[in-house]
């Protein structure tokens, strides 16, 4: 089903099945596949491949040869109807790279809100990423990562699968990350090694000052303290009590796996 109001040049093709939301607009030489979904205000511009199931909702803006939906390339990916699901005003730039997820995790990869993926970001099955990311250039996301809301992503850094990424972190550029990344902590390297808190990203969001000290005492416990990560929880535990900012602490040690960056 194609809105009215939606514009598809005549050189696009779209399969039977697809379902193309009020003011939309496709691009020439794109390709559409069953069972897509997109959402009002779209824009796919020229040579964009979307394939299905893949959801993409409201004002989002799809760059040319970029590549949305596509199978897995995992060797066990057997042809199971798996998905993609896109929110809304995300800027996909030229060559992004986005599959859909793999029935040994939940079968979903998942992109929120407000997110910018700049040039070749390659974002594998099974991965969840938030709201109001930034991924620089050629970021490399393997699959089952997590990516937190507000999280910053320097170019040609790959983060290894199963990873996690705290909110508000931000990654320097040609890092690679093996293991997790707690939140608000800038880090860089290969392998990629902490040094320090995202302060001016903190002031930009609204953070008040005593959240930042708080925040800040936490990451002093965490690297400078010379206490093994079971010794800080039960004190991060208490500071969380008093500063909500650092529940985001306590809930990622509570879905960490890999351990954290050291």
């Amino acid at each position: 089903m194609i809105h009215e109001t939606a514009q598809i040049h005549p050189s696009a093709i779209i399969e039977e099945g697809v379902k193309i939301g009020a003011n939309v607009k496709v691009g020439p030489f794109s390709y559409i596949g069953t069972d897509v979904e997109i959402g009002e205000g779209t824009e796919v511009m020229s040579h964009v491949v979307i394939k299905g199931p893949t959801t993409i909702g409201r004002e989002n803006r799809i760059f040319q040869f970029a590549s949305i939906g596509e199978e897995c390339q995992d060797l066990k990916y057997a042809g199971e109807p798996t998905r993609l699901e896109i929110g809304d005003r995300n800027t996909i730039r030229e060559s992004v790279q986005m599959h859909r997820g793999t029935v040994q995790d939940n079968g979903i990869t998942k992109v929120g809100n407000d997110n910018l993926f700049m040039v070749n970001v390659h974002v594998a099955h099974d991965c969840v990423i938030g709201d109001r990311c930034i991924f620089a250039n050629n970021a490399t996301l393997a699959g089952h990562v997590t990516i937190g809301d507000y999280a910053i992503i320097g170019g040609i850094t790959a983060i290894h699968q199963f990873c996690t990424i705290g909110a508000h972190c931000m990654l320097g550029g040609g890092s690679i990350v093996v293991q997790d990344v707690p939140p608000y902590v800038m880090a860089q390297g290969n392998h990629c090694a902490p040094f320090g808190i995202n302060v001016e990203g903190l002031k930009r969001r609204g953070f008040e000052k005593a959240e930042i000290r708080a925040i800040r005492a936490v990451y002093k416990e965490l690297y400078r303290s010379g206490k093994t990560l079971a010794e800080v929880k039960p004190v991060i535990e208490e500071m969380a009590k008093e500063h909500k900012a650092v529940e985001l602490f306590t809930e990622f040690f509570e879905s960490s796996t890999r351990g954290i960056i050291r």
